[in-house]
Parts: structure tokens; sequence; C-alpha cells
């Protein structure tokens, strides 16, 4: 049997310590994804222990052509946490990578939400009537493992490699503009660009055709899995990128514009 106080304490030590894990815990130890979900929940006890505070969750997998190639019949998710998480001033962030170990960039619909969210929903507006505001933002992630290579449930363990979430002016959502969003949030086009320079450009369908239907459809993973805390007010939620995850580097500016969806440009700059 897993250790599992043992491996979320080796999980952490490994970012902690910048330090590289040559096999992932699926490969080494037989991690299946249910462990891994109670490894998650032990690093959520370990760090609320230390004084930090989950203020939400992250998505993985949040495309559906992956789930078959990779034995997942939904998307998963990890915690957001009150010291990952900052508002960019004016649309525009700066971010240290001097604790990271090999950390990538994603820009990704963030919501915030105002009530528990039912599950089973299948529809987006409905999906929406839980959600305050929705904002456009950048999530870095960091991986522990060896050239990037794990499975789900290693992903899961490692806290969704979630590193910091840096979060754009938010939009209010409201019964008047939900069927305006509802058309809106699968369509949208997002541009990525670095230092200017345009190097790859995405979609809201790429996020469940829709981060809605995302959201949604996290709402009633989180159900399925024993001892999961449900989705509750005050909630973020971090949808699902929207573009492949990009290797980043300090010295860099990067700007995610979106077209079809009233949410401003955000510029984020690494250090």
């Amino acid at each position: 049997m897993i250790d599992i106080h043992a491996l979320a304490a080796e999980l952490t030590a490994a970012f902690a310590e910048r330090r590289i894990l040559s096999t992932p815990p699926s490969s080494r130890d037989g991690l299946d994804l249910s462990t891994a979900y109670a490894v998650e929940r032990e690093l959520v006890r370990m760090r609320r222990s230390s004084g930090q505070e989950t203020v939400g969750v992250k998505v993985g997998y949040a495309n559906k052509a992956m789930w078959r190639v990779l034995g997942l019949d939904t998307l998963v998710w990890a915690h957001l946490y009150d010291h990952t998480v900052r508002s960019a001033n004016a649309n525009v962030g700066t971010l240290s990578l001097a604790h990271t170990i090999s950390p990538r960039i994603e820009p990704e619909i963030v919501f915030k939400m105002k009530a528990p969210l039912a599950t089973g929903i299948r529809e987006p507006a409905a999906a929406l009537e839980a959600v305050e505001w929705l904002a456009l933002g950048f999530e870095i992630i960091d991986c522990p493992y060896a050239d990037w290579k794990f499975q789900p449930a290693d992903f899961v363990a490692a806290g969704g490699l979630h590193a910091a979430l840096v979060v754009g002016e938010p939009r209010p959502v409201a019964p008047a503009n939900i069927p305006d969003l509802v058309e809106q949030l699968p369509k949208f086009k997002l541009r990525l660009s670095k230092n200017g320079q345009l190097i790859e450009e995405g979609s809201g369908r790429n996020s469940l055709r829709s981060p809605a239907l995302c959201l949604a459809e996290l709402a009633s993973a989180m159900a399925n899995q024993d001892g999961a805390e449900p989705l509750a007010a005050g909630d973020l939620v971090s949808s699902g990128t929207l573009t492949d995850s990009t290797p980043i580097q300090p010295g860099v500016a990067w700007t995610a514009s979106v077209e079809g969806l009233d949410l401003p440009t955000l510029t984020l700059t690494l250090v």
C-alpha cells in the first residue's frame, strides 16, 4: 500500500527543493487515480495546518479527446491556494519564477462561484447561474517529473502541478448576460503572444467545448469522488487551458487577448 502522507511529503519536498523525480509514482508505486486524490487531500491538510487556505480548484485534462487514451472518464482537478492566486492590477502582472523547476504557462477562463453548483448539469446556462464573475487568467504550472512525463494520477498527486494563478479584471455574470455568454464561451478566440510575437491561438472549445460546460463537468466529477469537498460560494475555478502548455523563462512578457468575449487583454511579465 502507498503511504499517503509520505508521498505527499515527498512531492512537497521535490517542489520546495526544485528536485526532479526520475520516476513518477504511477510507474514506481502503482499509484492510481483514487489514491492520488487521497494524496491531494493530504496536501490540502498539510497546507491548511501550516496556515494556507484553499480558494478554489483548477481543472486538468479538459480535452475529452484525451480521456480514452489516458483511461479517464472525466476531467481531474486539484486545489488553488491563497498564496498562489493573485490579481493583475490593471490587467498587468509580474511573477517571479525563482522557485520553479520547469514552469509552463496556460491561458484560462477563471470563474468565481456565487453559489454551490448542482451536479448533473448539462446546459451551460444552468452552470453560469451559479457564477458571480469570469475573467481571463494565466495559470503557471510546474513539474517535478522528468521530461514532463506522467499519468493523470501523478498530476493529481502533485497538486495538479499548480504553481500560480494570475487573474485579470473580472466581468460580472448576471441573468441578463447569460444568454450571450452561452453563445460566446464556445466560440471566442484567444491569442497568446510572447514579447509581442504571436505564439499560438486557442478557443473556448478547447475547454470541454465551453468553459461553462467544463465547470458543470467539474461539479459532477467532484461529487463522484469520495472525500472531495464540493464547490462552494466564493470558490475560484480555473477551467482548463485554452492553448497547449508553453515553457516559460524569466525576462519575457506574455500577453493573452481575446476576440468575441468581453474580457480585457492580460499581460504577465516573468522575472
